[in-house]
């Protein structure tokens, strides 16, 4: 039993229920809580961008062949394009049979068209030149500060290549980062010890905030993104996971603690440096980690793709706009340029949504009133089927690279491994 109590799942777990029950029966003391949640995502943030940086950097330094760096990113971008494209295309066909936007009535308030117009003035802001830009940093230490991802992927390509190019010159720097990157990793697990107070904080906001009666009269789109998420995981990532000779359900159970921390906090940026971590673990080298999963949380957004391509539906259905074939296959074409600057932008989903109507010039803008009570609650869904992709990814692209050793996943997934890491993590 007290072996249990220790066990970060069940204390992750046991807060989201607590702040669950929280949000319904005390509202008002419930959205409080939102401190806790913000701090917990803060103290991960703060570690995000070393984090990033260092891997990256020892990776390409350490590999030496430059046109190997190359040959993996280019890999990796390419898997992400054809992932996130099935996303989409699944997402459509799924909206299009189940038409969760019927008999769903279309009401504005004032407030809600006030916070509509917002978004909508962010994706006048947005483009996908515009975020093409975004990636070269006109000053590194302001891309640190900022927490701007790739930015950092991106400096940190450049640094590396530096160090490799300098050969024995350069090794006292990398062995300086690779004692550096102890020390981050480090202090993920002290953070990661408080995860239970974070998710509890950030949960009974969100109910406590939105309310689950905020829930009912869109139900059907609720069921419609998880559900087709779901299929998504089990079946388009299951047979990929197949076609690599790896299984998906020991995966999700490896990577568990995860899960639940971005089904609390609602991002999965609160378990990206962790996750680098694990997929070491799993057996993919740290150069391929640390290309594949940075880059994948602005290249390889699957939950995203699937929420943004059925909302589109969704809200077509509801302004009683029929789509036709070539309109909908435009839906995907945009979607694929517009959703690759969603990590970038603050409110990214809302922004993207509007970005991709505006680009349409056919639905509605009025629409995405609906969508405001019920988008945090499934932005749950949406980090956690990013999360389980850019994983995915990484073994994919390290089997590819054979850079990947199957002895250290057998090893990873067996209880006993399991266990020894749940405790030391708790201890």
């Amino acid at each position: 039993m007290k072996r249990l109590f220790k066990n970060l799942t069940f204390q992750v777990l046991t807060a989201i229920v607590i702040g669950i029950l929280l949000g319904i029966f005390a509202p008002e003391t419930a959205r409080m809580m939102e401190p806790l949640g913000t701090i917990f995502i803060n103290a991960v943030k703060m570690i995000i961008a070393p984090i990033i940086f260092l891997p990256i950097v020892i990776g390409i330094a350490k590999m030496g062949d430059m046109k190997k760096v190359g040959r993996v990113g280019g890999k990796a971008l390419l898997y992400f394009e054809i992932v996130t494209t099935i996303a989409l295309a699944i997402g459509l066909i799924i909206a299009n049979i189940v038409k969760p936007g019927h008999g769903v009535a279309l009401v504005q308030s004032d407030a809600a068209a006030e916070q509509i117009a917002q978004y909508t003035k962010g994706s006048a802001e947005m483009g996908f030149f515009d975020f093409l830009f975004h990636i070269v940093p006109s000053n590194v230490f302001a891309a640190f500060a900022n927490g701007e991802i790739i930015q950092v992927v991106f400096f940190a390509v450049l640094f590396g290549f530096a160090l490799a190019a300098l050969g024995k010159v350069g090794e006292p720097v990398v062995d300086l980062f690779d004692r550096l990157a102890e020390v981050f990793y480090k202090i993920i697990n002290m953070i990661m010890r408080v995860a239970p107070i974070g998710a509890f904080g950030a949960i009974a906001f969100t109910i406590g905030n939105y309310g689950i009666s905020s829930l009912i009269p869109l139900a059907k789109l609720m069921a419609s993104v998880y559900a087709t998420m779901i299929i998504f995981v089990f079946v388009i990532l299951n047979i990929i996971c197949r076609m690599y000779g790896f299984s998906l359900w020991k995966y999700l159970k490896y990577i568990k603690e995860e899960l639940l921390i971005v089904l609390g906090t609602s991002s999965s940026e609160s378990v990206l440096p962790r996750m680098m971590e694990r997929m070491e673990e799993l057996g993919c080298s740290k150069s391929v980690t640390g290309l594949v999963i940075p880059t994948g949380y602005s290249f390889n957004l699957d939950g995203t793709s699937i929420y943004l391509s059925m909302a589109v539906i969704f809200l077509a259905q509801v302004s009683d706009v029929h789509l036709s074939i070539a309109q909908q296959i435009t839906v995907i074409a945009i979607l694929m340029l517009t959703s690759k600057g969603a990590a970038t932008v603050t409110g990214g989903g809302f922004i993207v949504l509007a970005s991709t109507l505006s680009a349409m010039h056919v639905i509605p803008m009025a629409g995405l009133a609906l969508l405001l009570g019920v988008d945090r609650f499934m932005s749950e869904a949406r980090a956690i089927i990013n999360m389980i992709g850019n994983g995915i990814a990484a073994i994919v692209v390290a089997k590819s690279e054979k850079e990947f050793d199957p002895k250290r996943l057998e090893a990873a997934t067996s209880s006993k491994a399991k266990n020894a890491a749940s405790d030391s993590l708790a201890s």
